[in-house]
């Protein structure tokens, strides 16, 4: 991708990411009444995905890069049984799943062999059963991915974008895919495309590798034992 000298760094738009995830979990969690703020909201999950899908692209160490966001998303995990005794799984899982799909994708690609291609289709039919299958014919409680397989799908269809223009439009395609899977509220992340066209394609100052996944849990966390004593 080409580095454009004006614009939002990587590190800006997680920063505004995260900003805007926040007040998506107060709304969620504190003030369910108040739709604005989870409208707001909704702009949070195309930047992240975005920024997975890049992450992809330019990682130096892939087992690293998935084993990371595999790590916090089990801290997560243990957050939302211990303190909201839920099943669900968080963003970070669907993040987990849809880099594992990238890579089996990236497999095949490189090896151009029919096992390869099979093993690939085999990945994506896992995936999809336990995103799509388990949660609707199987009694496990509220377990289900965060945003299903349509989410799960996002940042791999941006990956296939050879350029800042194909990304744009795949991530456009993509939230449209997820807005008709999802329902009304959801057609507001489109409100995302301006922020992302002004992607600069740079990291930006600073290490803020990590932020997001410790964010992540502790302000869940912070959230949750405000609304108990509330």
């Amino acid at each position: 991708m080409s580095r454009e000298k004006f614009g939002l760094s990587g590190n800006a738009l997680k920063l505004i990411a995260i900003v805007i995830m926040t007040i998506d979990h107060i709304g969620m969690q504190l003030m369910p009444q108040n739709l604005v703020l989870r409208i707001i909201g909704r702009l949070a999950f195309p930047i992240f995905a975005y920024m997975i899908a890049e992450g992809c692209t330019y990682t130096k160490n892939r087992r690293k890069y998935l084993l990371t966001i595999l790590a916090f998303a089990a801290v997560c995990q243990i957050v939302y049984l211990v303190a909201m005794q839920s099943l669900y799984m968080c963003i970070l899982v669907t993040f987990s799943l849809s880099i594992i799909l990238i890579y089996a994708l990236d497999y095949a690609k490189k090896r151009k062999t029919a096992l390869s291609w099979i093993l690939c289709a085999a990945v994506f039919a896992a995936v999809f059963f336990i995103s799509e299958v388990v949660p609707d014919k199987f009694n496990v409680g509220d377990f289900r991915i965060d945003y299903d397989f349509t989410g799960i799908l996002v940042p791999v269809l941006i990956y296939l974008g050879r350029n800042k223009r194909e990304k744009l439009v795949l991530t456009a395609a993509a939230l449209l895919l997820l807005s008709l899977t999802l329902g009304w509220i959801q057609w507001y992340c489109l409100l995302a495309l301006p922020l992302l066209a002004l992607y600069n394609g740079k990291r930006g100052k600073g290490n803020m590798k990590y932020l997001f996944y410790f964010y992540y849990p502790l302000h869940l966390v912070a959230i949750y034992f405000l609304s108990y004593i509330i």
